[in-house]
């Protein structure tokens, strides 16, 4: 999931870092459409040597997506996958390596979070189908018109979870598709491909993560590799710099705030859900000639460049007089470590610290001081100094008392202002009012209007900007408040027709953390073994993330056992609460981690047996699946924000109860032991490390039917023969162009940055990274992909 607000953060701090995709599009000659030839230089002038790609943020979008509508069935969905692929591959052209990462088994860390989304998901999805019926009855009583209901079996999102049917249906159209590519798309012809499913344990970015720093320590590693990561988490960013590796992009979805999105009832643009009156679509022109002029925009890329991070980084993070050499690259592994206090998706974020208010840049002016003082850094190889950890949670400790008066006090000016703010609109009249030739003119004015030039369109918009306003149903005869059907329609946050949520924390206010304890926690605040069991909790938990960034999951079965975090001021004498994990833990089995992280609505993706012991009044286990629970809006004032208070799964509890229907399982359900062999080194780029065989390969000569059913056979005809490019070795002043156009930032090299020499082994390296073999952290697991 990330950190909320991180890349918002950080990409107004840092606004050089992003940079636009240019993307080549295919064309169509008589009907037929040619796809573009990724054999030739990248037009974003940069050579990428491995794309790797976090399935998980492909798949969510492709199967569920939020502005348009969704897939049809199954095949559509499988068919969205490829053509999003497609569309990466065409942008970032790899040269060496295409590495699918699917969400494995996750920690016991992260299932915690998964069974908050999932049992989420299921409640929102339930509460959306009743509004849905509630609302449709109540249009259609008033006379509305509504297009008729779509019988259409709801997509349950939780499926994309491993163990599921439709993860290993899409497991399978995956290894067609790359056996299609590999066969068919000259582009694909020198790169190796790995599929990691979701039948190999770990999160997708770290089994990627793993795969870098494996192969970083090989000795015959190129440290110019390119390395580009697709994904929409912010931790990746982390993960990027976690790597030290020179040359690191992040290819993303460019965030768009705001979008359009159709109402659920009757599919028209403008209005949500509880604002639909039942109105029948609109007429577009004379003719309705206009009725597709708007169509959904495609979704464009971003590059992120980690480099260009970097030097800003070691602008802010350098120290002048220390005592001792500074090393940038430890730096940043102590900057990606404060990062973890503001969030992530192991531990709650501690309540003085919000990106939002400056926390980052606060922590890193505490963590210079810390420096100086003690001599040192706070982490190395992945393991933490506890003791200047202490020294920065006091420092912030002594600030928490003005840090909550301060958001109280922003938080009521935000009010005053967005109040105002609304009152001068009501007073401005009408919004929709055009601009140009047709707009309002004061009598005397000597300029001259705008000339229109299309008024069809101009009319069209004018319309477009009237449906904007809230309008009252024709039958409703009682009296009409012009006035506020003349102003813009408010989003939901700025309105306040809804009630605050109740706080009665008050952090605001004297006696917060006695409150806040005895809110939260049903404890005294005067009980300081609790506390300090919480602290302790946390702390483990910040060497367990900081471990699982640096070298692999420390322990599968530790998780924070608490759902708020304790506060800044409570960390004392911590040097001391953690020594090491437990040895040779290992992951839920896929069917465990189902029962795991589902609601009993979700069981239908289980067994039968096993599905009874989710809503059987005589399962051992069935306070693990409530049909209801609580959600805490923790100071927040919408529902995803804030803490859904569910039980925690109680391993040994749950193992015993599944011993009993083990046994019921059939073969193919069971697990199944993959054949391992070594990566043969001479046929892939000099990679390294050991693989899980394929029982049943598609090689190029053997006819398969593909797994969609929409799509025809395809013969694997054999990989077509061509040379391969060169990778482009881009100098100083070769992105520059004479068009005059304003700058814009690219990934080409910077002129400023050292230049590239060869070393004994006649790498290009970079002076600076000649040692970036101190900082590979490999893992002790097995090489984890397919």
């Amino acid at each position: 999931m990330g950190v909320p607000a991180f890349f918002r953060w950080l990409s107004r701090k840092y606004p050089s870092i992003i940079v636009h995709c240019v993307e080549e599009k295919g064309k169509e000659c008589n009907g037929v459409r040619i796809p573009v030839d990724t054999t030739k230089p990248n037009p974003n002038e940069v050579e990428f040597d491995n794309l790797y790609l976090d399935m998980n943020g492909i798949i969510h979008p492709c199967t569920h997506p939020e502005d348009k509508p969704a897939p049809k069935n199954e095949d559509e969905m499988m068919v969205a996958i490829f053509e999003y692929i497609d569309r990466l591959f065409n942008i970032v052209r790899p040269r060496r390596v295409l590495y699918m990462a699917i969400d494995g088994v996750a920690p016991r860390a992260k299932m915690n979070q998964q069974r908050s989304r999932r049992f989420r998901a299921s409640k929102e999805g339930v509460e959306l189908t009743e509004e849905k019926q509630r609302m449709r009855e109540e249009i259609i009583q008033r006379g509305g018109y509504l297009p008729p209901e779509e019988i259409k079996e709801r997509f349950d999102s939780n499926c994309i979870t491993p163990g599921t049917e439709f993860m290993d249906n899409l497991a399978q159209c995956l290894r067609y598709y790359v056996a299609d590519r590999l066969s068919n798309d000259p582009g694909w012809k020198n790169v190796v491909v790995f599929l990691s499913d979701a039948s190999v344990p770990g999160e997708g970015e770290h089994k990627i993560m793993d795969f870098i720093r494996r192969q970083r320590a090989q000795p015959n590693h190129d440290p110019n590799t390119h390395h580009c990561l697709c994904g929409a988490d912010a931790d990746l960013i982390m993960l990027g710099l976690a790597t030290h590796e020179p040359n690191f992009t992040i290819i993303r979805e460019e965030f768009k705030p705001n979008k359009p999105r159709p109402c659920a009832l009757c599919g028209q643009m403008g209005h949500e859900i509880k604002d639909c009156q039942g109105v029948a679509r609109e007429k577009k022109g004379q003719h309705d000639e206009f009725a597709d002029t708007v169509p959904v925009s495609e979704q464009e890329f971003i590059f992120i460049r980690l480099c260009v991070l970097r030097e800003y980084l070691a602008r802010e993070l350098t120290m002048a007089s220390l005592p001792f050499p500074f090393d940038f690259e430890r730096s940043v592994d102590d900057w990606v470590f404060m990062c973890f206090f503001v969030g992530n998706d192991f531990l709650p974020h501690l309540p003085s610290l919000e990106i939002r208010e400056g926390a980052i840049d606060r922590l890193v002016n505490i963590y210079k001081d810390v420096v100086h003082k003690t001599g040192g850094y706070l982490t190395q190889n992945g393991f933490v100094n506890l003791e200047r950890v202490e020294m920065i949670m006091q420092a912030v400790g002594v600030a928490e008392d003005n840090i909550f008066k301060k958001r109280k006090e922003d938080d009521e000016n935000f009010k005053r202002r967005n109040k105002e703010k609304r009152r001068r609109m009501k007073q401005q009249g009408p919004a929709y009012l055009t601009t140009g030739q047709f707009a309002p003119h004061a009598l005397g004015r000597r300029d001259r209007p705008e000339a229109v030039h299309n008024a069809r369109h101009q009319a069209y918009d004018m319309r477009m900007q009237h449906n904007k306003v809230p309008m009252k149903s024709p039958i409703n005869t009682g009296p009409s408040d012009s006035t506020e059907s003349r102003g813009v329609k408010r989003k939901a946050e700025d309105s306040d027709s809804e009630p605050e949520p109740e706080d009665n924390v008050r952090l605001w206010e004297e006696g917060w953390k006695q409150r806040y304890y005895k809110t939260k926690f049903d404890v005294d605040a005067t009980d300081d073994d609790f506390r300090r069991k919480v602290v302790q909790s946390y702390v483990e938990g910040l060497c367990w993330v900081l471990r699982y960034y640096y070298q692999g999951c420390a322990s599968w079965k530790w998780y924070f056992p608490f759902h708020y975090a304790p506060f800044a001021s409570d960390f004392k004498d911590i040097k001391g609460m953690f020594t090491e994990f437990e040895k040779e833990t290992k992951p839920f089995k896929p069917l465990e981690q189902l029962m795991g992280v589902f609601p009993a609505a979700s069981g239908n993706f289980l067994p039968s047996t096993w599905r009874n012991l989710m809503s059987s009044p005589d399962s051992s286990i069935i306070d693990f699946y409530p049909d209801d629970f609580a959600i805490d809006l923790n100071g927040k004032k919408y529902a995803w924000q804030g803490v859904a208070l569910l039980p925690f799964v109680d391993e040994r509890r749950l193992r015993a109860a599944l011993a009993e229907v083990y046994p019921d399982l059939t073969a193919e359900e069971g697990e199944q032991k993959p054949t391992v062999t070594d990566i043969p080194a001479e046929l892939c780029h000099g990679i390294q490390g050991a693989i899980n065989l394929d029982d049943d390969p598609i090689l190029p000569d053997k006819m398969k039917y593909f797994y969609i059913k929409s799509l025809a056979e395809t013969t694997l005809t054999g990989i077509v023969f061509f040379n391969r490019i060169p990778n482009k070795v881009l100098k100083p002043g070769d992105w520059e162009k004479g068009n005059r156009e304003p700058w814009r930032p690219q990934l080409g090299f910077n002129p400023n940055r050292q230049q590239a020499h060869l070393d004994q082994s006649g790498f290009r390296a970079l002076g600076q990274y000649q040692n970036c073999k101190d900082h590979i952290y490999p893992s002790q697991e097995l090489f984890p992909y397919v």
